[in-house]
């Protein structure tokens, strides 16, 4: 994707059961949705997330841009708050299975480990990559206290735990059901 130049980061997350939604999540042509408007710092919106409920799993599609290249670690935080610049509010990475962080940790990953998303030179997304998150459900992703998308300013190394040394956070967006 050039035009835009924008990522799409695909995660699929495997549900249980036949539970119900929380109250404001809407069912729109078979799928539950959320979206999260991305922003950086200085309260700029630079991306956007969609989560989806598609065949029992939830996919996450991540467009995102203005940000420096590289590698940055992306992941979903146990709570929909996104107060800058630090973006803490967002809380610790999503995790209702209570695993230790990375794919490459043996005790991991979280519910809410993403890979890392790649900028290009121009500042925007360049991959798209498809993925299987282990745990959580999409009534967990919009509980009480909602989650939210963080991008970091390093590249996750995808086994430290609790963060893959990805550095502060540079960017949040808070899922809010469509």
């Amino acid at each position: 994707m050039k035009r835009g130049a924008m990522v799409a980061v695909a995660a699929v997350v495997g549900l249980s059961g036949c539970a119900t939604p929380q109250e404001n999540a809407r069912y729109m042509a078979g799928h539950y949705r959320a979206q999260a408007d991305i922003k950086n710092a200085a309260g700029e919106t630079i991306g956007t997330a969609i989560a989806e409920e598609v065949d029992g799993s939830i996919r996450v599609m991540v467009e995102a841009g203005k940000l420096p290249p590289g590698p940055h670690g992306t992941h979903i935080h146990a709570v929909g708050k996104c107060e800058g610049p630090s973006f803490a509010s967002a809380g610790p990475h999503w995790n209702p299975t209570t695993h230790q962080h990375g794919k490459e940790n043996p005790a991991g990953p979280h519910a809410g480990d993403m890979p890392n998303l790649d900028i290009d030179e121009g500042g925007n997304g360049r991959d798209r990559t498809i993925f299987t998150l282990p745990g959580g459900t999409y009534q967990q992703l919009l509980d009480q206290d909602g989650a939210a998308i963080v991008i970091h300013a390093d590249p996750d190394d995808y086994k430290t735990d609790p963060s893959g040394n990805s550095g502060g956070r540079i960017a949040c967006g808070v899922f809010q059901a469509m």
